[in-house]
């Protein structure tokens, strides 16, 4: 059976688009499922917050897109995260150079990972915050998004345009790829406008939207610099608990479609 492939997308930055890749990757994890995650921003943070020091990589996100590298050869193991990663680094920016001249640009990721998706239940992928090559060969590489979005009222503009590149992109080019959800992160219950903004969701979005929110969280704020995810800095932070509720829901929506 081949793996959920889901990217986590919004076109808007610091969204917590990241912090989401890693942790539920992290959670999935510690429920015994088999986790790929796959950096596809050349900041590289998901592989250092995976604990990968991007600088020695030898091979990657980069390789395996323009065709050099297998994916199963450029694979390294998250010890802190009990998953494995496909990184990145600054060459990978590169990349977006290099397939404009490329045949079937868009299909690159999708084809490299028909070799490993079977060995996977779950394949992440952490697109950059910008509707760029490597967003697009993102989301043609899913069958899923999970949209990380701040409940602020720029948010809702920006979830559209993102709804409406999921449309465009699935009658043209990938027709498995759907919402998976929306989540809401750095969230913070007692803001009234919070309070406005999530019913203006929940009115839009209805069944879209994840019951679970991913609160402020300091510690949550704080694992990435120690190269862990939450859930292993520290499990008993409310952001560590929340990725775990989280992926539950997860799991839940991915066994109805199933």
């Amino acid at each position: 059976m081949s793996a959920n492939i889901i990217a986590v997308a919004n076109q808007k930055g610091g969204v917590g688009k990241t912090t989401t890749t890693v942790n539920l990757a992290a959670s999935l994890a510690a429920k015994g499922r088999r986790v790929l995650v796959i950096d596809l921003d050349p900041q590289g943070n998901a592989t250092t917050g995976s604990g990968i020091d991007k600088g020695s990589l030898e091979a990657g996100v980069y390789q395996v897109v323009l065709g050099e590298t297998p994916v199963s050869e450029a694979v390294v193991r998250s010890e802190s995260g009990g998953y494995d990663v496909l990184g990145a680094n600054r060459a990978l920016a590169g990349a977006e150079v290099e397939l404009v001249q490329e045949i079937a640009r868009e299909v690159r990721l999708k084809n490299a990972l028909k070799e490993v998706e079977k060995q996977y239940d779950f394949i992440l992928i952490d697109c950059p915050p910008s509707l760029t090559l490597l967003t697009l060969n993102g989301l043609v590489a899913a069958n899923g998004v999970i949209v990380p979005m701040l409940c602020e009222y720029y948010a809702l503009e920006g979830i559209s345009d993102l709804i409406a590149t999921v449309r465009k992109i699935r009658q043209a080019i990938n027709p498995q790829l759907d919402i998976t959800g929306i989540v809401r992160t750095l969230y913070d219950g007692r803001s009234r406008l919070v309070a406005e903004v999530g019913e203006q969701l929940a009115k839009h979005f209805g069944a879209l939207m994840f019951e679970t929110t991913i609160p402020r969280n300091v510690r949550l704020a704080e694992a990435p610099s120690h190269g862990m995810p939450a859930l292993a800095y520290d499990a008993s932070a409310k952001g560590a608990k929340a990725y775990l509720n989280l992926a539950d829901e997860l799991l839940a929506r991915v066994g109805k479609q199933a």
